[in-house]
């Protein structure tokens, strides 16, 4: 299994941040897809926005998703994902319920795995804000927190909850998670 690790949570929670902070640190770290998504649909024809078409959505976030695996399959060192399949494969079974959908989307989470241990960012009320990309409420990222806490460990992820504090304090707690300090 590539040394891929992933992480999640609430939507802003300062996981861009976190990972920016491991690249700095000399770690290779992948873009969430939504953002990169929300960002070419903004600039284009917007058909697959998470407000207005969340199924269109979320099936180009596992795409994008499972396009960044395949790139960073080869990497001999860790490689940290802001959000990916799983936070995808989560949001369309959320979207678009159904037997035949479950069925697909959980085979290519089980075909496509990370380090069993998946680092959450959890509710932060106090450093939530609103921007471009990110148009729903803390409400709404609270309830897809509760969703995804539920799904990882479905799948057979354990959750590690990162602590509210500083992000370079955060680095140095997932860095001595998976021993790489």
């Amino acid at each position: 299994m590539p040394h891929f690790h992933v992480i999640s949570g609430c939507s802003g929670g300062s996981k861009s941040s976190l990972l920016a902070e491991l690249g700095q640190r000399g770690h290779s770290i992948v873009p969430e897809p939504g953002r990169r998504i929300v960002a070419k649909e903004q600039a284009g024809d917007g058909a697959a926005l998470p407000w207005s078409n969340p199924a269109a959505f979320a099936r180009r976030a596992i795409a994008l998703s499972l396009r960044d695996l395949e790139e960073n399959r080869s990497a001999e060192s860790v490689v940290f994902f802001d959000r990916g399949l799983i936070d995808a494969a989560c949001a369309l079974l959320h979207t678009s319920p159904g037997k035949n959908e479950e069925d697909r989307v959980l085979a290519l989470c089980a075909q496509h795995r990370y380090q069993p241990v998946v680092f959450m960012t959890p509710p932060w009320p106090e450093i939530y804000v609103n921007d471009a990309q990110r148009k729903h409420d803390l409400y709404a990222a609270v309830a897809e927190y509760e969703r995804l806490c539920a799904f990882y460990p479905k799948l057979g992820y354990r959750l590690i909850e990162l602590p509210r504090n500083g992000i370079a304090f955060r680095a140095d707690f997932v860095e001595a998670h998976i021993g790489k300090t």
